[in-house]
């Protein structure tokens, strides 16, 4: 048993690494604009995004749309192998303790099981977030690599600002994978009861996930653009001490809706994609394994 759990850890970790490479791969060049939107003061609109976009290709050329992405593989691959796990780890756990084993749990526990894998992976990552989101907003020259940005940071600023913007991101996290995974788990559920099928299809585990990326990344999204201008205040010229005092700043210089929803409307476009393509990719790799050792095991 304890052979067939290490093995379950495992296969949740390679599943976790991979969903989250392939996802943040595919919306890189969306998410790098996004990033750059939320840390100025300029006002959003798909217009100007594209302008954003065209702008960086032609001075900058093709490939610098995935600049930071590096950085993001480094963060993200690590980060979705823990927060997948976890979540299946948390699922067991809550399952025994609510006496739901080998069951669906309930709405509560659903949550409570998704907020606590979201806040695991992004305690044990943080620093590689705030990394690549100085690499997005940054020209080639003043950061090489990612050694390069962590070797600047903790010489010039501190290593205290490798964590800088922590408490935002832990306070986002909650409701973003809280509902995120609730709203998947929910979604398969009622499939599975309605439609008969032990099994959604591959089109309908994205169209599940793209919901639950929707809601998930408008519930937290306030907390996204704090968490940026506070990650990267030092290069762009700003001192924010506080998640309040960030807000009011940002609401006080650029308004309630156009301030802290600034690329809302880009992330509800990138968002459903990516956690679409990430739930999506992580249950197929389950399965997919599952089937390899379950052969493998009957022609021993």
């Amino acid at each position: 048993q304890g052979t067939q759990e290490k093995k379950k850890v495992l296969n949740s970790l390679m599943s976790g690494a991979l969903a989250g490479a392939v996802a943040k791969t595919a919306v890189a060049p969306l998410d790098r604009t996004k990033i750059m939107f939320q840390v100025s003061s300029k006002r959003f609109s798909a217009k100007e995004a594209y302008r954003l976009i065209y702008r960086t290709y032609l001075n900058e050329g093709f490939w610098s749309l995935w600049r930071g992405n590096s950085a993001t593989m480094v963060r993200v691959i690590p980060y979705a192998a823990i927060q997948f796990c976890a979540h299946e780890e948390y699922k067991q756990l809550l399952g025994s303790y609510y006496g739901f084993q080998g069951k669906a749990l309930t709405p509560f526990p659903r949550f409570i099981a998704g907020s606590l894998a979201g806040t695991t992976a992004a305690m044990l990552t943080y620093p590689l977030d705030m990394v690549r989101a100085r690499m997005a907003v940054t020209p080639k020259e003043m950061y090489s690599n990612i050694v390069h940005v962590f070797i600047r940071i903790s010489r010039e600023e501190g290593l205290k600002t490798l964590y800088r913007g922590f408490t935002p991101t832990i306070l986002g996290v909650i409701p973003y994978a809280g509902l995120s995974f609730f709203t998947y788990e929910t979604l398969k559920k009622l499939h599975a009861d309605h439609s008969g099928k032990s099994q959604p299809s591959p089109p309908e585990r994205l169209l599940f996930g793209a919901c639950a990326g929707l809601i998930g990344q408008s519930a937290s999204y306030p907390l996204d653009v704090v968490r940026r201008r506070m990650q990267t205040a030092g290069v762009m010229g700003h001192t924010y001490s506080s998640i309040l005092l960030t807000m009011q700043e940002i609401i006080r210089e650029e308004g309630l809706i156009r301030g802290l929803y600034k690329g809302l409307s880009m992330n509800w476009v990138k968002g459903p994609i990516a956690v679409g393509i990430s739930f999506t990719t992580f249950d197929l790799m389950q399965i997919l394994l599952r089937k390899l050792q379950h052969s493998t095991n009957i022609e021993r």
